[in-house]
């Protein structure tokens, strides 16, 4: 595992698209998968920018997205599927027909999760998977249990979950009770894993995840098991890391 602490925000945007960017270059048809919420942004305006300046490419691109809330329209605001068109695909070349977002107002959800595990294989393995990291130690949203699920499934969202993304919503009442999210197994099966955290209220789980026990009561210990995972951390999310 390698863990990277920068100084500058900018200097975390730049590597992370740096990263993603020298696999474009080098495959163009590359398979990611991509994360929403606040901790990719800067990484997604830094790949804007080097694809308008000509040095990458999204068109031979495959994607697909951790995860969707239950419920929330694909048109809605805050729906992943408008967070990744306005953050990314509408800036960048890629054909639309390539990206997938779990679709969380599927008339039969559990057909949905299949169909998505089965998209992944037919796409996969992914060349590299982009992820943040909840309070509780989620990745995706793949909360905190006694076991965990391999495959995309339904989860009921944990409060503190729904608490942390009550700053998107007008209230916390608004905030989605359920999420469509990729599982376990599917993120481990990813060539490489790109982990990116931010600020001091993420200090004490980034610690836990990455220096302390695996377990399912923090589902980011999990990644002390890849092979191939890359952490990019500001000064603050890597202050208790010895």
């Amino acid at each position: 595992m390698n863990i990277r602490i920068f100084e500058h925000e900018d200097d975390l945007n730049a590597a992370g698209a740096g990263i993603i960017a020298s696999l474009l270059q080098t495959k163009p048809r590359a398979t990611l998968g991509l994360a929403t919420g606040s901790s990719p942004v800067g990484i997604y305006r830094h790949l804007t920018a080097m694809y308008h300046r000509n040095l990458i490419s999204f068109a031979q691109v495959s994607t697909v997205n951790l995860d969707e809330y239950v419920g929330l329209s694909s048109d809605h605001p805050e729906s992943y599927r408008s967070f990744m068109n306005k953050h990314l695909f509408d800036e960048v070349d890629i054909p639309l027909a390539n990206t997938r977002v779990p679709n969380g107002n599927a008339p039969d959800l559990q057909a949905e999760c299949a169909a998505y595990d089965r998209l992944i294989d037919d796409r996969g393995p992914v060349d590299l998977q982009l992820l943040g990291i909840g309070h509780n130690g989620h990745i995706g949203f793949n909360e905190p249990a006694e076991s965990l699920i391999g495959g995309t499934h339904v989860v009921e969202l944990d409060e503190q979950t729904r608490t942390a993304n009550a700053r998107f919503f007008d209230s916390i009442d608004d905030v989605p009770r359920q999420a469509i999210t990729m599982g376990v197994a599917s993120i481990m099966k990813a060539r490489q894993i790109l982990l990116i955290a931010r600020g001091g209220d993420k200090a004490d789980i980034i610690r836990r995840a990455f220096t302390g026990p695996i377990t399912t009561a923090c589902p980011a210990s999990l990644l002390q098991c890849h092979p191939h995972v890359v952490v990019l951390l500001d000064r603050e999310a890597g202050s208790r890391l010895s």
